[in-house]
């Protein structure tokens, strides 16, 4: 050969796939290939598999582990004449190091490839029980199982038979080899096989009948006493030969294992017994299973053992499967299920999640058999353990479109055979696609994308994953769409039975009602229709996700009916993500934003992720400069003022609508994390938002009563939670009113003015309207209600002088300017400070004062027939608490410490901790309590519509708390215990500080 240019042996092998043409080369002139080395059949056979030279590499090995020459000479000529062992042979070669492996360590087994008869095609359980007969141990037992495994992997790579049909065959493999490995723990027991009767209950994949090549066998055992014998001794001799079982099949050899067999979905799991009896099980069932347990049992199939006992069990479970879409939060619970399930894996492993990850398997098969138990109990052609043929059964009821279901079943085929074909590679148990180059290559070879193998496969993987992630959740909802739409001709629909069960399940308590709503939005020809009816599947699953899917969904309607001839709104809800999603959650979680949206629909604007303005609160500045603008605007004081307010529940709901998004969170962001992040962030909106309408009510009453000037200098001081910045959604505003004559001024006339002031601002605020009101109470003024409203501050000065009581030095701490004039302000300020912050703390006499206000407050204020240790305010652990605690140590070192100097419960409480007046694991209960309170306070003026202080008793309403505090269907006790426990931490701590510090 020339120097410097390539054999023709070379570049034939380089065409026909190798990637290491030099090494192939070298293979087939130093081994015992040499005869047939220029055979282009071997080459073209070779060249077809996944990995060309791994099959090279994987027939030399085979030939050199053959005894002799003869039978080296026999392999290559049944290789060389017969087409079917050819493909078989090196077909496994070129996918499987692991099936090369055990070829080389038994180089006789190659012969199981070389028959072709038409029962060959399609083999069954008898036929691979015949293949394990002879296995008398378990190691013979591995051998056999990897011989018989070579036969389904060989016609799996070649193709003759399908993914379906090979994960059918592993599932039959997988029970003749529980049979055979119980026939060898009884025939080591003979004495616990006489006296017990043991049923083996495939479930997972084996049950269903689409096994992995690797996977862990699920199983339960159902014992039961042989005739004659005493039931506890034969629940004990089964136990010991499903034990054995297990590992004859699980423990690792010099054959290595063959897959664990898996007991754990058994009822009470690892902690319950081994096995039951038929009625022991059933009695669990019916008092104790969970939701998932009985979507287990759709896979339940008598596989070994006794099989009169195992049909018994089967036919006893049936019925309560079939009623198991009836329990309450039923979908809710198996949704919760997969969404833990995503959280669990990995985050370095989620994009190459074959199985688990979005828009992997494990969506198809949670989608399916969702459906399979929401219309089972009426449809018995639904009752497959199969996702396969479940899809189609669903498909042809009309309970899943027959497009999505075509189309779906595509995807799930394609990703079980990279499955099989990921696993066939070393038999491991993974779903993990592959990083390296070279794997992702044999694997897509193996699929037959040849042209480009990594690039081809990336992109129809990623295209799979995508249809089923754009599917598996609509799959549930587009056929209640098409119950209520005109159809193609022959296609199926869901009977209004169906679709009764299907609302239903997902939690809605007027089925009739909703389809309604459904047939009233997607009805129609229209654009609008046209894009509601793409946006509804994913937003009922949204709706179904909230405590009130019904009202979920007739809130949409109300909010489509008014805006839905609106281009943008269409527009907005099609194009921005985040916007029909935040939509769905706000119109679910209760009655507030939807309330608020409603007096203003255009408002829905601000959900998007465009020029809307978003959900992050304006800052003060910028609200109190629209509002003054709008009211500079308007002819008339009630004009101006109605503008002022309309700002006011616009912005309301814009604050409502981050709470609930950043409470529930969505698919993009997860739910807040920091609870105490989202409690400043409504205390500091609705605070500066009350602060800017009262500015532009105050400029307002001016302007139109004495034009630009008042005869007086005029502020508001914000007091309670308004001073503190902590006004939850239902709060009224707590306010003093200063005022302060003009050089040259009447003080009468001054005096009047004041009042006027104050009496108008009260009422426009008040006046029925559209938008909420805002309540003004000044009853924290000196003299309280039989003292006057508006004081000057000389006058202010002169009360605090001689009669001021120590709870108004406690309620000075929150006071902070609002509104009007600042120097006014700054000065009343500077008054209180003294009293607020004293020299010398308090004395004694005042501190017993303050705590028996407290106790009093706590005996005669709390509402007759509340719990208390649910009331939020008043109760143990409530705000109340905390806040007279943080209160206590401000008045005491205020003075001293300037940390302490804030309106701010929270903050003042931080400052304590950091200056050692109180520890920091006392602080952090105290302020997780705090907020929690506040949280709840929050979550039912939110859910409810109007304030409250404790737990609503309406169970909905309940479940809305709930959800909104990040607790899931089902749980609301949970909730309660977590309020009761954390209030009672923080009880403890108040009683140290609080009464005995």
């Amino acid at each position: 050969m020339t120097p410097g240019r390539r054999s023709s042996t070379f570049t034939r092998l380089l065409r026909h796939g190798f990637t290491d043409p030099s090494g192939a080369e070298h293979l087939l002139e130093s081994t015992g290939l040499g005869a047939v080395r220029d055979d282009p059949v071997l080459l073209d056979a070779l060249g077809a598999t996944a990995d060309p030279d791994l099959a090279l590499h994987g027939l030399v090995r085979l030939l050199e582990a053959q005894p002799d020459a003869t039978a080296r000479r026999e392999l290559l000529d049944t290789l060389t004449a017969s087409k079917p062992l050819r493909d078989r042979l090196l077909g496994v070669l070129g996918a499987s190091d692991a099936l090369a492996d055990h070829l080389a360590r038994h180089s006789g087994d190659w012969q199981a490839l070389v028959t072709y008869e038409p029962r060959d095609l399609h083999r069954g359980v008898a036929e691979f029980e015949r293949g394990l007969a002879e296995a008398a141990d378990p190691v013979a037992l591995r051998v056999a199982y990897r011989r018989c495994l070579l036969s389904i992997a060989a016609r799996d790579v070649c193709g003759t038979i399908d993914v379906e049909e090979s994960a059918a065959e592993l599932a039959d493999l997988a029970t003749a080899t529980l049979r055979r490995a119980l026939a060898l723990a009884s025939q080591a027991a003979p004495a616990d096989a006489a006296v017990s009767r043991l049923a083996v209950i495939a479930m997972g994949k084996c049950g269903g009948h689409e096994l992995n090549y690797v996977s862990d066998v699920d199983v339960i055992f159902v014992g039961e006493a042989a005739e004659g014998a005493d039931e506890g001794k034969a629940l004990q001799a089964a136990t010991r030969l499903a034990s054995h079982m297990m590992r004859i099949c699980s423990e690792t050899t010099v054959e290595g294992s063959i897959w664990p067999v898996d007991a754990n979905l058994r009822p009470e799991g690892r902690n319950g017994p081994l096995v039951r009896t038929l009625s022991s099980h059933l009695a669990y069932y019916q008092r104790w299973a969970k939701t998932w347990e009985f979507q287990a049992l759709l896979k339940a199939r008598p596989v070994a053992g006794d099989l009169e006992l195992g049909a018994q069990y089967v036919a006893a479970v049936g019925p309560l499967v079939w009623q198991a879409a009836e329990r309450e939060n039923f979908v809710a619970d198996v949704q919760k299920m997969r969404r833990r399930v995503v959280e669990n894996i990995p985050v370095a492993e989620i994009e190459r999640e074959l199985k688990l990850g979005p828009g992997g398997l494990r969506d198809v098969e949670f989608a399916v058999q969702l459906l399979q138990l929401v219309h089972g109990r009426a449809d018995a052609s639904l009752h497959s353990g199969s996702t396969l043929k479940a899809l189609r059964a669903l498909a042809a009821g009309g309970y899943v479109g027959r497009a999505d279901a075509t189309q779906l079943e595509d995807a799930y085929r394609f990703l079980r055979s990279m499955e099989h074909r990921i696993q066939l590679s070393r038999l491991r148990r993974t779903h993990l696609v592959p990083e390296a180059e070279a794997d992702q290559r044999r694997l897509g070879r193996s699929l037959g994308l040849r042209a480009d193998p990594v690039a081809e496969l990336n992109r129809e993987w990623k295209r799979h994953a995508t249809v089923v992630r754009r599917l598996h959740e609509k799959l549930f909802y587009r056929p209640l769409l098409d119950a209520v739409a005109q159809l193609a001709p022959g296609e199926a629909r869901l009977s209004p039975e169906a679709a009764r069960e299907r609302f239903v399940a997902l939690g809605y308590a007027d089925p009739a009602a909703a389809l309604r709503h459904l047939e009233a939005l997607a009805s129609g020809v229209s654009r609008k229709a046209a894009i509601q009816r793409t946006l509804l599947p994913v937003l009922l699953g949204w709706f179904a996700d909230s405590a009130d899917p019904d009202a979920g969904l007739l809130n949409f309607r109300n909010v489509s009916d008014a805006l839905g001839k609106t281009p943008w709104y269409l527009r907005l809800l099609r194009d921005e993500g985040a916007a029909a999603e935040n939509l769905a959650r706000v119109l679910s979680a209760g009655r507030l934003a939807p309330d608020l949206l409603m007096r203003a629909p255009e408002a829905v604007a601000l959900l998007g992720d465009g020029d809307g303005g978003g959900l992050e609160p304006r800052p003060r500045a910028q609200l109190e400069q629209e509002i003054l603008a709008a009211v500079g605007r308007a002819d008339g004081g009630e004009q101006a003022v109605a503008a002022a307010r309309g700002v006011r529940r616009r912005e309301l709901f814009r604050t409502a609508a981050a709470d609930i998004v950043g409470s529930y969170g969505t698919e993009a962001q997860p739910a807040e994390a920091d609870q105490g992040e989202l409690v400043d962030l409504v205390g500091g909106a609705v605070s500066d938002l009350t602060a800017a309408t009262l500015a532009g009510t105050l400029r307002a009453v001016v302007r139109d009563g004495w034009g630009d000037t008042l005869p007086t200098r005029f502020t508001v001081i914000g007091m309670g939670r308004f001073g503190g910045h902590e006004l939850g959604y239902g709060s009224d505003a707590d306010v003093l009113f200063v005022h302060e004559p003009r050089e040259g001024a009447d003080e009468r006339e001054a005096s009047d003015a004041a009042n006027r002031v104050v009496s108008e601002m009260r009422r426009l605020l008040q006046l029925p309207s559209a938008d909420p009101p805002l309540l003004i109470d000044a009853d924290l003024r000196p003299e309280g209600k039989t003292g006057p409203l508006v004081r000057t501050l000389k006058s202010y000065e002169a009360y605090y002088r001689r009669w001021s009581l120590v709870w108004e030095s406690q309620a000075l701490l929150r006071a902070e300017p609002v509104a009007g004039d600042e120097d006014l302000g700054r000065r009343y300020v500077e008054l209180i400070d003294p009293l607020r912050y004293p020299e010398h703390g308090l004395a004694d006499e005042a501190v017993r004062e303050i705590r028996r206000l407290k106790a009093r407050m706590e005996s005669e204020r709390l509402p007759r027939g509340a719990d208390p240790k649910l009331h939020t305010k008043i109760g143990p652990g409530g705000l109340s608490d905390v806040e007279w605690t943080v209160q206590l140590l401000q008045l005491r070192h205020g003075y001293e410490l300037p940390g302490l100097r804030t309106t701010r419960t929270r903050e003042a409480l931080a400052a304590a901790r950091e200056a050692g007046l109180i520890s920091p694991e006392d602080a952090g209960t105290l302020d997780e309590a705090w907020v929690l309170a506040t949280r709840v306070r929050n979550a039912v003026m939110l859910v409810r519509g109007r304030a409250g202080d404790t737990f609503p008793s309406h169970a909905r309403e309940l479940a809305a708390v709930g959800r909104y505090l990040g607790y899931g269907p089902g749980h609301v006790g949970d909730m309660l215990d977590a309020y009761r426990r954390t209030a009672r931490r923080a009880r403890t701590v108040v009683d140290s500080l609080f009464y005995e510090g």
